[in-house]
Order: structure tokens, then C-alpha cells, then sequence
């Protein structure tokens, strides 16, 4: 792989022109996840989206590069048949796990 692009902005120069935009993100992160612990329990195992989502957190803190583009496949299907049926209208926003 070769380097990546350096970005013309100094660190501080990104920190002032982003963290107020992250923070609320993060913040954000951390309310769905303070609803996911309140929320009433199931007998269901943990939502195949969730577990992905829990994944994608963990991908965030270890120290790793390229952590958007990791983030991003971890999120997306890599299947190439096509379904026979949705399982739901929409995006599901993470693959499903494999039958």
C-alpha cells in the first residue's frame, strides 16, 4: 500500500475545524448505547448490527491506521449473490451473518 496523503492542516488546525462536530457525534454514540443497556431485555442474541457497531468501536481505539476504510468493510456486505428475498426494506447498514 502506498502513503497516504499527508493533509494540509496541522493537527491543531483539524482539531479547531472538527472536534465540536465529533464530539456531538460521540456523544451520540454513547446515548445508543445508554438505550441499548436501558432497554427492556430479550431473549434475542445481540442484533448482528449492534455486535458489528460494538466491533467497529473497539477497531477505533487499537492504535490501528486506516481506520475509516477498516470501519467501512466491517460494515459492509462482501456477499456478490444476490438474495432471493430482502430481509428488511432498507439498508441494513452492517452484513448479516452468514446462514
Amino acid at each position: 500500500m502506498s502513503d497516504p496523503i499527508p493533509c494540509p492542516m496541522t493537527r491543531s488546525e483539524i482539531t479547531d475545524a472538527y472536534f465540536l462536530d465529533h464530539r456531538a457525534k460521540l456523544i451520540d454514540i454513547a446515548a445508543f448505547l445508554d438505550r441499548l443497556d436501558r432497554a427492556r431485555p430479550d431473549d434475542a442474541p445481540e442484533d448482528f448490527r449492534v455486535k458489528a457497531f460494538r466491533e467497529c468501536l473497539e477497531l477505533l481505539l487499537d492504535g490501528g491506521t486506516d481506520r475509516a476504510r477498516r470501519v467501512l468493510e466491517k460494515l459492509s456486505d462482501h456477499s456478490t449473490e444476490p438474495l432471493q428475498e430482502a430481509p428488511m426494506k432498507g439498508a441494513m447498514g452492517a452484513p448479516p451473518p452468514s446462514p
